[in-house]
């Protein structure tokens, strides 16, 4: 077995206060632990652009760029659409799935120079922005009535009103207790990440490439199939041919992940994808905000999808591209994402 260069993402059981934004760990589910705290998403930038509604928070990955001063500090956020059309049929130019970067230099305004102690429970660093108590994104919206709750829009604000709200708001300005509205967030765990060990084939050489390519004509002539071959139209070789190459790199994909089923995240800053299809994104746009060049970074793979209890989530995998030169930002910025189904779809984001 070889040591790759690609880090594999497991999920693992974590104390909550683990994952809150002071310890910089990455994980799935549960409410985004934001890294700059006074330049958060506005609403309408986590909104599906296909149904309109407030996308869900996914899991964050937590990536320092070491050759960066302004990136000691580097989070990776996903949120998804958790309506079922947006996920079983997205428009093709629908962005029902985001990720924003975040970075910050080691002296920042929010956090402590040194790193925290994690042997002794403490709380999560304050954001001044008030948050949606039911997806803990900016919420600018208060209850009108107790005026002791924010949220990110109408519609969770609707959501919490049927399943907690209703019960413990009061106009005697007493502050109710938190709500939580489980619908919109996932079971939270930890990302743990351990370099893969794959053992690597050798690869044919062209000479063998095309034994085999004879050898396997030679057996559909003595089968009598060969000729059948001729007779179908362009039209359809070309299906058969695209179908072959979709049996080859689905069976490669299969093959590269069988020695960890369990992998939920696979990590190679400026390497390569694991593509389950030929169906590969036309473009990767460059950077929103410095035009440079992105890159792959990492890709959320579909054993996620078990650990989610959520019915209406579906994909293949999901392949973040982020700036290479990691360009300095304050707050947040949109980077690129691809969604990649296991049919003959694909769609980016």
């Amino acid at each position: 077995m070889e040591t790759t260069s690609v880090d594999l993402g497991f999920l693992e059981p974590c104390e909550t206060w683990l994952l809150t934004n002071k310890f910089f760990r990455s994980k799935v589910g549960g409410k985004p632990a934001w890294l700059e705290l006074k330049r958060l998403p506005k609403p309408d930038d986590l909104l599906c652009g296909q149904c309109k509604e407030p996308l869900g928070f996914l899991c964050q990955v937590y990536a320092p760029v070491e050759d960066n001063d302004y990136s000691f500090h580097r989070t990776l956020y996903v949120f998804v659409c958790l309506t079922a059309s947006c996920n079983q049929s997205p428009e093709p130019e629908a962005r029902t799935i985001k990720v924003l970067r975040s970075q910050l230099p080691r002296q920042n305004e929010f956090y402590d120079y040194d790193p925290p102690d994690e042997t002794t429970e403490s709380p999560a660093v304050k954001s001044p922005v008030p948050l949606c108590v039911v997806c803990g994104c900016r919420g600018p919206k208060l209850c009108s009535r107790c005026k002791a709750v924010n949220y990110c829009s109408a519609s969770h604000q609707r959501l919490d009103w049927k399943v907690v709200h209703k019960s413990v708001c009061s106009e005697d300005g007493m502050t109710p207790p938190p709500s939580s509205t489980s619908s919109v967030q996932f079971p939270e765990f930890e990302i743990v990440t351990e370099a893969e060990e794959y053992e690597t084939k050798a690869k044919l050489s062209e000479e063998e490439n095309a034994k085999r390519q004879l050898a396997e004509l030679e057996r559909l002539k003595r089968e009598g199939k060969a000729g059948a071959l001729d007779d179908l139209p362009e039209a359809e070789l070309d299906k058969y041919s695209s179908d072959q190459v979709e049996d080859k790199t689905f069976s490669k994909f299969k093959e590269r992940i069988s020695a960890d089923p369990d992998q939920v995240l696979r990590y190679e800053r400026g390497g390569k994808p694991l593509w389950l299809s030929p169906k590969l994104p036309k473009d990767v746009p460059p950077c929103e905000r410095c035009n440079g060049r992105r890159v792959f970074e990492f890709q959320i793979m579909p054993q996620l999808l078990n650990s989610l209890n959520n019915e209406q989530l579906d994909w293949g995998t999901l392949v973040c591209y982020t700036c290479e030169a990691s360009c300095d930002v304050q707050g947040y910025v949109e980077e690129f994402i691809f969604r990649q189904d296991v049919l003959n779809t694909d769609s980016a984001k």
